[in-house]
């Protein structure tokens, strides 16, 4: 399926994403939770609530079909999974049933996992691939080996923890708590060097431009805080969302963020000017946007219902050219 993306309401012929399409995926039997690219981008992943992940081959040109494959072995949802930043099979999946499992994308089956101590909504790689960090309902933050794939380092947080990062160099590891602020803890001691009080609301979700430069921040209070690392300075906020913010991603050379909530659109924004240049329309509250490492392809998963009122288990890609 495909169906035309609508400008935005100043309807500038300049932008890049005028003349491109959706195409949209369908083969989870619930809501999907989580998308994410593979390193080179050839590769797309979903988790969904039918406690299973699939891993896609997306085809660029042509077909909007799509080769797929299905992960099975979670016994609770799949809320939150990413890649391997240096390895393009490998696949890390955090699951409600307190296992965090890592998958051979070439053969479709789990290689490692771990039992924890609760159910895991995050999880992210630490940039050169050598540690996963985990977070689960109970705010507790589990550091993984990767190599031998046992958790190295538990700590529980007497507030809320909503979303995980580390920054470009892995020697920063970010928090993003309900009391609207940003924890910066050094890597690997997790000592706090910087509180930032970052909104008036939640923040959270938070996502690393890709240069290092700067990171982001979705909250409650329905904006989006851009961050200098080298100073942890706010240099501008995004302001087009009007309701809480639940997912962003900066694309692949950093010029451009995508900001989701449940509003009805996804918003595109300049990152050095703040102005947007682009909404992509949707149908209910967005899950999770990610755009590729390597080109301006965004995948997004919303609410869906079908008509029936079902979960409708798709996801969709943005930034095909027209047929």
């Amino acid at each position: 399926m495909e169906e035309s993306a609508v400008a935005t309401s100043n309807g500038q012929p300049s932008s890049p994403f005028k003349h491109l399409h959706t195409r949209e995926y369908l083969g989870h039997k619930k809501k999907v939770h989580s998308v994410a690219w593979n390193c080179t981008g050839k590769r797309l992943a979903s988790g969904s609530v039918d406690q299973t992940a699939r891993i896609w081959h997306i085809e660029l040109h042509g077909s909007n079909k799509a080769k797929d494959m299905e992960l099975k072995g979670h016994t609770d949802s799949v809320d939150q999974l990413c890649w391997d930043p240096k390895h393009a099979d490998l696949l890390a999946t955090a699951s409600g049933d307190k296992t965090v499992r890592l998958w051979d994308a070439r053969t479709g089956k789990c290689s490692q996992q771990v039992e924890l101590s609760g159910e895991n909504i995050n999880i992210t790689f630490k940039p050169d691939g050598s540690h996963i960090a985990v977070g689960n309902r109970d705010d507790e933050l589990t550091i993984i080996d990767v190599r031998k794939f046992k958790a190295i380092h538990k700590r529980k947080f007497g507030y809320e923890v909503n979303e995980i990062a580390w920054n470009t160099t892995g020697e920063l590891f970010f928090l993003t708590t309900g009391n609207g602020t940003v924890e910066v803890l050094a890597y690997p001691s997790l000592q706090t060097l910087h509180t930032l009080v970052a909104h008036t609301a939640g923040c959270y979700c938070i996502a690393i431009d890709p240069s290092g430069k700067y990171f982001a921040v979705g909250s409650a209070d329905a904006l989006v805080s851009l961050w200098d690392v080298s100073e942890m300075l706010c240099a501008r906020t995004f302001t087009k969302l009007e309701w809480p913010v639940r997912t962003i991603s900066f694309n692949y050379d950093g010029e451009y963020i995508a900001s989701a909530s449940e509003d009805l659109f996804i918003d595109i924004s300049e990152v050095e000017t703040g102005r947007s240049v682009y909404q992509i329309p949707c149908r209910a509250a967005m899950n999770s946007v990610e755009w590729n490492p390597k080109y301006n392809l965004l995948a997004f998963a919303a609410d869906d219902k079908n008509k029936y009122q079902a979960d409708e288990g798709v996801f969709r890609v943005f930034g095909f050219e027209s047929p």
